[in-house]
């Protein structure tokens, strides 16, 4: 059966070992966080056990997406940003999250290697994960795991996306501070800001400003964010920020303005507003993923395979058919549509 959310299972943990993880993992143990973000990966039973019992211990870290199209320097962008948030003495979590294999399912860009030099330092902890075909440009199990290094003690968690144009707004259920970087000379990148990127930004990078065009690039976002009447209404006014990652030029007023920006949200009260409009949708998401489940344990895939076969022939309909599936796990009264 082709429903969304299949997964990969292994074997579950007694309920003391996961007591006994949670325990090192909220201690700073190295290894009990990675074995807790493998475990959300693969979608273990003890995983959600796992992560409600570290819920209680988060809301401490200062998270913060960084979008943008491919080839914008992301990943170089993050590393500079880490590099210069732990000169300020700040702890960092990573999460690079990749496009993925289309023969393992596994991630592809090797961002930990890139970021090899950071990797032995032991207040920053770097993983990649494969978005295996999730939209939005974050992988299923992001959101968990940020949750996982919020509660190890990070002071910064970093989600790096997937370039993936428009789609990327799904860093807005994730993120407290959503950073959209674009380069110059990329007129594609300026129509999917246009297209629904720009909303979402809290801060704009330029980056490879060392590029002619950089101050056109800078101007074009200053004139779109100047037609956007929502953002008259707000508090925060959008900084453009110009950017070189390679180099390092520009990193350190970013770090200043992605200070200045929690310090806003907690002034405002927006911080508070967004944690809600994100536990509302991680909770929507959960109910979604259970639904999935017992669609999954009601029938099977011959079953369903047939059901879908009707709708494509014509037999059936997706809304009757639909509402007999609602009624048969006892979402929705047994009467059909009229």
């Amino acid at each position: 059966m082709s429903l969304p959310g299949g997964k990969r299972r292994v074997a579950s943990m007694p309920t003391q070992a996961n007591e006994n993880i949670v325990t090192r993992l909220l201690a700073g143990d190295r290894r009990a966080l990675a074995r807790v973000v493998t475990l959300i990966e693969n979608h273990a039973p003890q995983a959600q056990r796992i992560l409600a019992q570290l819920h209680a211990h988060t809301g401490r870290a200062h998270i913060i997406g960084i979008t943008g199209s491919p080839g914008a320097g992301k990943s170089t962008l993050v590393m500079q940003l880490a590099r210069e948030l732990r000169r300020r003495e700040r702890t960092i979590g990573v999460i690079a999250v990749d496009p993925s294999s289309p023969f393992t399912g596994g991630a592809i860009l090797g961002d930990r290697i890139r970021m090899q030099e950071l990797s032995g330092d032991p207040h920053v902890f770097i993983r990649s994960m494969a978005s295996r075909g999730s939209l939005g440009g974050l992988a299923v199990s992001t959101r968990d795991t940020v949750r996982a290094l919020d509660a190890a003690g990070f002071d910064v968690v970093i989600i790096e996306t997937v370039g993936a144009g428009q789609a990327e707004v799904e860093i807005v259920r994730a993120a407290q501070t959503v950073v959209v970087v674009t380069v110059p000379g990329m007129g594609d990148d300026i129509q999917a800001i246009k297209a629904g990127i720009l909303e979402i930004a809290d801060i704009f990078v330029v980056n490879k400003a060392d590029r002619p065009g950089a101050d056109q690039t800078a101007a074009e976002l200053r004139m779109l964010l100047s037609l956007d009447d929502t953002r008259k209404e707000r508090s925060w006014r959008v900084p453009i920020l110009k950017t070189s990652a390679t180099t390092g030029a520009g990193i350190p007023e970013l770090a200043d303005k992605l200070d200045e920006h929690l310090a806003a949200l907690k002034e405002s009260g927006q911080l508070a507003a967004r944690g809600g409009r994100q536990a509302q949708s991680e909770m929507l998401a959960l109910l979604h993923q259970a639904l999935v489940e017992r669609i999954e344990a009601a029938i099977g895939p011959e079953e369903w395979d047939r059901l879908v076969q009707e709708v494509v022939e014509r037999r059936s309909d997706p809304y009757t058919t639909a509402a007999r599936l609602a009624a048969r796990i006892g979402l929705a009264p047994s009467h059909e549509p009229a």
